[in-house]
């Protein structure tokens, strides 16, 4: 019989990028966006789904009733009701370290505007400020070395120990966090408080969980250095927003860079679109993971995994 495959949200990968075929007989659906609304309908006769962000909730699963199979196309599974998929016994399988490079690059580039105001400098530039200066250079924003300074990862998987080579390289002290409230995890670890109160620069690297949730709020704020630069590449939701603003306005911190946030794209009146008119704020529209290179890598494991599972040896399985 031939399988139905069907991807809800296509036009989560840009174009140029080969949906590899597959050594099975399949119909493989394409749609480039799909609505909440629209889901049930897409997904009636569906043997398999692909989605990357689209919600894949209880009533959805129930009313498909062919639906053995979901292929996230990310790595992080939040947007799927995994008890409603294991009572149904249905699989679902994610994408895992495809984005080694991308996302600790994007995280290094962030970090070195940041630390080296190039956004204030090139805006100050475009505004005639060089040449009102009289001299061969000025000094309004401030720039600091990395070399020597301390930067706390929070989230020891692969992507943040990526990040912590890099950082290494630079000449940089690395803390890797222990979770919230727990000190005990040994030797290569430090309190997650002394993280907050000690870095120069902290980098988010975890999953979004209930335990990870305001993970760093108007507590950790107070505690952090006047001169620390946050960044989040993880997931909006990790960070309280209004907690962010309320440091960056008060310059409790010097400055953060985040390439998530808790709606995506934001409410045009959010705290978070807020932040984007501050100097010492960048803001990416979810792109860490989006080199050509990273996309291409994950569309292919995308499918590896439904080949996988349609030949009775799944892997990369999440339940």
């Amino acid at each position: 019989m031939t399988v139905n495959i069907v991807f809800l949200d296509h036009d989560t990968f840009p174009e140029g990028i080969n949906i590899k075929k597959i050594n099975k007989e399949y119909n493989l659906s394409l749609y480039g966006k799909t609505q909440d609304s629209d889901v049930i309908e897409r997904v009636k006769d569906a043997d398999v789904i692909i989605t990357n962000k689209v919600k894949i909730t209880k009533e959805i699963i129930e009313s498909a009733k062919r639906l053995k199979f979901i292929s996230v196309a990310a790595t992080g599974t939040d947007i799927i009701d995994i008890d409603a998929c294991n009572e149904h016994n249905i699989l679902v399988s994610n994408i895992r370290n495809y984005a080694v490079n991308t996302v600790p690059e994007h995280t290094f580039a962030l970090i070195l505007a940041l630390r080296r105001s190039l956004l204030p400098y090139t805006q100050s530039v475009q505004n005639g400020r060089w040449q009102e200066s009289g001299q061969f250079c000025y000094f309004d924003y401030k720039i600091n070395n990395l070399a020597g300074s301390t930067l706390g990862i929070i989230g020891d998987g692969v992507l943040g120990k990526a990040v912590a080579d890099i950082a290494k390289a630079f000449g940089m002290k690395v803390l890797f966090s222990s979770y919230k409230g727990t000190n005990n995890m040994g030797p290569l670890y430090t309190p997650f408080e002394e993280v907050i109160a000690n870095s120069d620069i902290i980098s988010i690297h975890c999953p979004l969980l209930k335990s990870t949730k305001d993970l760093i709020s108007f507590p950790e704020f107070e505690k952090m250095k006047p001169s620390c630069i946050l960044i989040n590449t993880a997931r909006g939701g990790i960070v309280n927003e209004s907690a962010l603003y309320n440091a960056l306005i008060n310059n409790k911190i010097l400055g953060a860079g985040f390439d998530v946030c808790i709606s995506e794209p934001p409410e045009k009146d959010s705290d978070v679109m807020k932040m984007t008119q501050l100097p010492n704020f960048i803001l990416t529209p979810h792109i860490s993971w989006a080199s050509f290179e990273a996309i291409q890598t994950l569309s292919d494991m995308m499918m590896d995994n439904i080949e996988a599972f349609l030949s009775g040896h799944p892997k990369n399985l999440v339940n």
